[in-house]
């Protein structure tokens, strides 16, 4: 068990806090009950895009195979050849740290006043048991599309965020159209449902600064995500681990790879074929590590359900509807508190 150390919240961020000289243990309020321990797996599917985008055919066809299998089986799988250019990689992450290096009084301007800050800073959080729980991680998100929002400074922070995003939303449409043809559905029966021209983009920087204990706390603990695709780069510190047959598995994604897994509203539309799988961020003693996510969802205004021709194939319905930017901004609230909005929209089957 952690000793009690005193800590300001409102004077200290876990950045700063990291690095005092006297840390030997991390502060009680961090204490997350936790076995971060994970194996290695050689099995986490790679998807080359550019097979995917080929106008190969037998190539196109492998790549659709393995796209399917890969949401299917894991959830997850590393994105290769995808286009986005290597400097652009790494020009949003050396930008992203650039704004966790900004004076404290310059990042609390976007200390979080709702769930619906479209800009939103701090210290992460959990719901334990009977109290809250700070993640060690701090944390930066912003909402880039349909409307775009990003901190002032750094400067060259906002033409960054816009790009990446931008090249992100023209991968997310290639790989959705895989998965479409991949369902059998109407060519543009997705687009049409999901409304993909307005789809939701989240930007998260995350800061996992070394932690003295990092047994004894988490970057974040076991979730899913809102959405329909995550995409995941980082500063090439490993810490994520993601939930396969009920074990904990590390990820390795190779330099200029990009990390996807299938998420909450993919799982909803294909009425259940393909799984949102828990994963989670697990600190180390050594190395700062910092990841970026890009979210991609449905447009926030939509109405997300089974798509209704997936439904008439199984005979029944998987999950209740409710409206896109409604889940993320409860999901939001509910600060990682074990549960989540895709257990409370399932419908039981009461049949004997």
């Amino acid at each position: 068990m952690a000793p009690t150390v005193p800590l300001v919240l409102d004077d200290l961020c876990v950045k700063d806090l990291s690095k005092s000289s006297d840390l030997k243990s991390i502060p009680s309020q961090f204490t997350f009950v936790n076995d971060s321990k994970g194996s290695i797996s050689d099995s986490i599917p790679i998807i080359d895009f550019s097979m995917l985008i080929s106008d190969n055919p037998g190539q196109r066809s492998k790549a659709l195979l393995d796209l399917g299998k890969s949401c299917e089986e894991w959830g997850f799988f590393v994105l290769i050849n995808h286009g986005i250019p290597e400097t652009l990689m790494k020009a949003i992450i050396d930008a992203s740290t650039e704004f966790f290096n900004l004076p404290e009084e310059e990042k609390r301007r976007y200390e979080a006043k709702s769930v619906s800050d479209p800009i939103k800073s701090g210290i992460g959080t959990a719901n334990g048991a009977n109290h809250k729980i700070l993640l060690w991680r701090d944390f930066m998100k912003s909402y880039v599309h349909p409307h775009f929002h990003c901190p002032e400074k750094p400067e060259n922070l906002r033409d960054i965020v816009s790009e990446y995003s931008g090249k992100c939303r023209l991968v997310l449409r290639k790989l959705l159209q895989g998965i479409s043809e991949n369902l059998e559905l109407e060519p543009g029966s997705m687009d049409e449902a999901l409304n993909l021209d307005s789809c939701f983009q989240l930007y998260a920087a995350n800061f996992y600064p070394p932690c003295p204990q990092p047994d004894l706390a988490i970057g974040i603990p076991p979730h899913t995500d809102h959405g329909l695709l995550t995409f995941l780069i980082h500063n090439g510190v490993a810490g994520l681990q993601i939930q396969h047959n009920g074990e904990w598995f590390h990820t390795d994604s190779p330099q200029n790879s990009i990390l996807v897994n299938t998420a909450d509203h993919l799982e909803i539309f294909s009425n259940g074929r393909y799984k949102s799988v828990k994963h989670r961020a697990v600190v180390n003693t050594d190395a700062t590590r910092i990841s970026i996510v890009v979210a991609n969802g449905p447009a926030p205004d939509v109405m997300v359900s089974p798509l209704a021709e997936l439904v008439q194939r199984d005979g029944r319905t998987l999950y209740g509807p409710m409206k896109y930017i409604e889940y993320v901004e409860t999901m939001l609230s509910k600060r990682f508190d074990g549960g989540g909005n895709l257990e409370c929209l399932k419908i039981q089957d009461n049949q004997e």
